[in-house]
Order: C-alpha cells, then structure tokens, then sequence
C-alpha cells in the first residue's frame, strides 16, 4: 500500500508525521511528480517564491508574487501536456516579521487553489509543509 494513499488526493496539509525522504518515495512509486522547496534562507515573501521557484524549476521570467505562483503551478504545467499527479513539500516556511501569518497564509492559499485547479483535470496535486 502506497503512503499517500492514506492522504487525499487533492489537499494541503502539515507535514505532521511524514518524511519527506518517504513521500518522495510515494511519488516515484506512483509516477507522480515530487516538487520540494526549503524556505529555511528565506525572510520575506520575494526570498520565498524565489525559493520556490528555484526549488521547482520556474522559468527565469517568474515574477515573484502570488499571481505569478498560481500561473507556474497551473498554466505553465497545463499547457506542457498531461500530468500523472504531484508531491509538493515546502520546508521551512518562515515565521518572520517580513513574511506573517497573512503572508503565509496567502501562500497555502495559493497552493490550494492550485490543488483545486488539478482537481477539476483529474490529477492529484497534494502539498505538505511546515514551519520554522
């Protein structure tokens, strides 16, 4: 039985008890894509997308803001062919004066929009994170 099969399809949650060693194992074993960032450099929202977007390969034209992160998450992916589903893992996210409680909330916020995006084409985009 696969690890993430415990796990909904289609979510953003704390990382809680898994490791991120075994949920990269998951997505191998289901052909899925396996995305990680750590935040842990990071003390505002631009080190964090860019954080994000060095972690997950963005184009260089990225423009490190929350429009820009739901367009690399969505349209950039959607248009590169059929998807066999994700395993995101943000590490770290900062607990900064620069980047709030707002900010990160808006972050997660983005993330499940994004898994609302997949869930309507039928591909599993799950995210785990946690704090600093």
């Amino acid at each position: 039985m696969n690890l993430l099969s415990t796990v909904r399809v289609n979510s953003v949650q704390s990382i809680r008890a898994f490791r991120v060693v075994d949920l990269q194992a998951a997505a191998a074993e289901l052909g899925q894509h396996f995305l990680i960032a750590n935040c842990a450099p990071a003390t505002t929202k631009q080190q964090v997308l860019a954080e994000i977007a060095q972690g997950f390969y963005f184009p260089e034209h990225f423009g490190e803001n929350f429009d820009a992160l739901y367009d690399c998450l969505t349209s950039l992916v959607h248009k590169a062919g059929a998807q066999p589903g994700f395993v995101v893992v943000l590490e770290q996210i900062p607990n900064t004066p620069e980047f709030d409680k707002e900010a990160r909330e808006t972050l997660l916020d983005v993330f499940r929009d994004a898994s609302d995006f997949w869930e309507k084409k039928k591909v599993p985009f799950r995210l785990f994170y946690y704090y600093k």
